[in-house]
């Protein structure tokens, strides 16, 4: 352990590996709401967060689970249901009257065509204004669900459990689309 008069012990949270203070204070200074997304293996939860006195505050947000609301059937996790948790966001956010964000990523792994840019990809197609490059984004067909509706084609068996037919996932995520972009309308 290090001892001496120069010696200072780290944040809490840099400490437990959750906050990178430097990283975060780059994105503080933009002084623009943070478009934070975080992820687990069964959701994705998108938030819109502003910096306040008293600490963050959340001014909307969206989960991958909330696309049950709009008839999604497929599975939450993985990057089709990432891409409409992004475009939900958008729609959220601009209903709120919020029109640009700067994408935060944490402490996410930076994997170019991850969930995480699909969310960006959601977000960026809902008409939010987020800098950023094309370069992480996915591709057209990852972002679609055609990746799963192929593998289901070679290995049947591993899709037992899935209510929607994976090789429909495809047109299920376009009709999910749909019917968000038209709620949005709504709104």
């Amino acid at each position: 352990m290090s001892i001496g008069p120069r010696y200072r012990v780290a944040f809490r949270r840099r400490r437990e590996g959750k906050t990178n203070y430097h990283k975060r204070l780059g994105l503080m200074l933009s002084e623009k709401p943070r478009m934070v997304v975080r992820k687990s293996a069964r959701n994705i939860v998108v938030q819109l967060v502003a910096q306040g006195q008293a600490g963050d505050i959340t001014l909307t947000s969206a989960r991958a689970l909330d696309l049950k609301k709009f008839g999604y059937e497929g599975a939450t996790g993985n990057t089709p249901a990432a891409y409409l948790a992004g475009l939900l966001f958008g729609a959220k956010a601009l209903a709120a009257g919020y029109t640009e964000a700067v994408f935060d990523i944490g402490l996410n792994a930076n994997s170019k065509g991850s969930r995480i840019y699909a969310t960006l990809m959601g977000a960026i197609e809902s008409g939010l204004i987020v800098p950023h490059s094309a370069d992480p984004l996915p591709t057209p067909e990852r972002v679609s669900g055609e990746h799963i509706a192929a593998y289901a084609r070679d290995n049947p068996a591993r899709f037992s459990r899935y209510i929607v037919d994976p090789k429909k996932l495809p047109k299920h995520v376009q009709l999910i689309k749909q019917t968000i972009l038209e709620h949005n309308k709504a709104l």
